[in-house]
């Protein structure tokens, strides 16, 4: 799910670590990572072997098609273990100071699927009193980044991974600073087809991480792995966004 050009190698290694693992246990995993295969589709298909799943999606719509795994733990201050949350961008120059003063402002939405971009900044919004607008379907937390700086849109919610990420590379976030953030929720999930024992793949993600080297873990911001309870997963689903061009 944090794939970018400038750390394809370091996830290429980490899946080579998983799948050695993984075939030791006796699974035909792939020799590699399917970067072609849109999410939802891959996410459906009932040979699935193991994938990355933001939560919103999976409550919404593959909770009873899918056998969670457990999460990747990426050491956000201030948030439990295999949880994220997401932060409220805007323009350097913008005079805002909180996300309450910007109840009038164009919100750019990756994806209306999308817990981290969408239903952890609507929940924040409407606990301070505002209501998010969304006036373009951006497609990525890159490109939300990219139509704030560019004025296109004046707010976004970002993945606080991505935005680490991002900030790391150097490129994506200049011009653009943080004024608040979300509640947490569950992170980015691994995992498998329906009906499969959850156990050898958590047990090959686990000592995955364990193995990488320290480079490639603070690449990958990655600390740990994590399984979570299902209550975890109970919250209500958001609305879907209604659009003002």
């Amino acid at each position: 799910m944090y794939d970018r050009p400038w750390n394809r190698d370091q996830h290429a290694g980490f899946w080579s670590l998983i799948r050695d693992a993984l075939r030791d246990h006796g699974f035909a995993a792939p020799e590699t990572l399917d970067q072609d295969t849109d999410p939802m589709a891959g996410w459906g298909r009932s040979d699935l072997v193991l994938g990355q799943i933001c939560n919103l999606p999976y409550r919404a719509v593959f909770k009873d098609r899918l056998t969670p795994i457990g999460t990747a733990d990426h050491g956000i201050p201030g948030v439990r273990a295999g949880h994220y949350r997401s932060v409220f961008v805007v323009r350097d120059d913008d005079p805002a100071e909180s996300l309450a003063d910007c109840a009038r402002y164009r919100f750019a939405l990756n994806d209306p699927m999308s817990q981290s971009g969408w239903g952890a900044p609507l929940a924040t919004a409407k606990g301070v009193g505002i209501t998010l607008r969304p006036t373009i379907r951006t497609g990525s937390h890159r490109a939300s980044l990219a139509a704030v700086a560019s004025g296109r849109a004046d707010l976004a919610g970002i993945d606080i991974v991505s935005w680490m990420i991002d900030v790391a590379e150097g490129g994506a976030t200049r011009g653009l600073r943080v004024i608040g953030q979300t509640g947490t929720s569950p992170g980015m999930t691994y995992v498998t087809a329906g009906g499969a024992d959850p156990a050898p793949f958590a047990a090959a993600i686990s000592d995955a991480v364990a193995a990488l080297s320290r480079q490639d873990a603070r690449d990958l911001h990655l600390h740990g792995f994590v399984r979570l309870p299902a209550t975890d997963y109970e919250f209500d689903l958001p609305e879907l966004p209604a659009y003002s061009a």
